[in-house]
């Protein structure tokens, strides 16, 4: 199917009314107003109804979205709709707090393997999550072979270049980047940068 044209805004958006539409689903809920389902994610009803006119008409006046049908359209649209395979570079404190993550599943994202330039110091510790751990040396054959298509860097900043180099050239198509590099990628790869020191420094503005 060919991929639909959706602006990167409405695309976060719509994972952000999919994850509310999880939790609904989790409760019982069948059914859902505009006005609940923009709330619970953040935006204004218009707003949503327009992001929801990239993935179909949906709704019923009065009765509100199946809460089952959405979930299941917009996962259709973001690709969803079977477990991702994501791999793991750097399996520091912070790369194993991100393998023991259960939520990464319920989002349709499953983290197959990680990656780490010293293997053996944490290998008993992905062990006992169910995650294999490797030497980064086989990072562009495992993706090649497995073709992964997502990555999630988690590497010192000077490691983070090199490992997204590795990467594209494998074949990754999108990289969620915990590393403080600044990563430069073919204009076709997608790079989310969570950088956590610059968010706590944006938050410290509204507590000084």
């Amino acid at each position: 199917m060919e991929k639909i044209d959706i602006p990167k805004r409405t695309v976060y958006r719509l994972s952000l009314y999919q994850r509310c539409l999880q939790r609904l689903k989790e409760q019982g809920v069948e059914t859902v107003s505009s006005e609940d389902l923009a709330g619970a994610a953040g935006v204004k009803p218009t707003q949503l109804r327009k992001d929801l006119g990239h993935v179909g008409q949906f709704g019923t006046r009065g009765l509100g979205y199946s809460v089952t049908t959405l979930s299941e359209a917009i996962s259709g649209v973001m690709g969803l709709s079977m477990l991702q395979p994501v791999v793991l570079i750097g399996v520091g404190n912070l790369g194993s707090a991100l393998l023991r993550y259960s939520g990464f599943r319920k989002e349709g994202f499953e983290i197959i393997a990680a990656f780490d330039a010293e293997p053996g110091c944490v290998k008993s510790t992905t062990e006992q999550m169910g995650v294999p751990v490797y030497h980064s040396d086989e990072l562009e054959t495992y993706v090649r072979e497995y073709g992964v298509r997502m990555a999630i860097i988690a590497v010192p900043e000077a490691s983070g270049q090199p490992v997204a180099d590795t990467l594209v050239e494998a074949g990754v198509k999108a990289i969620l980047n915990f590393s403080p590099a600044l990563l430069n990628v073919p204009e076709e790869v997608v790079v989310n940068h969570v950088d956590l020191a610059a968010e706590l420094g944006s938050l410290s503005f509204f507590v000084s």
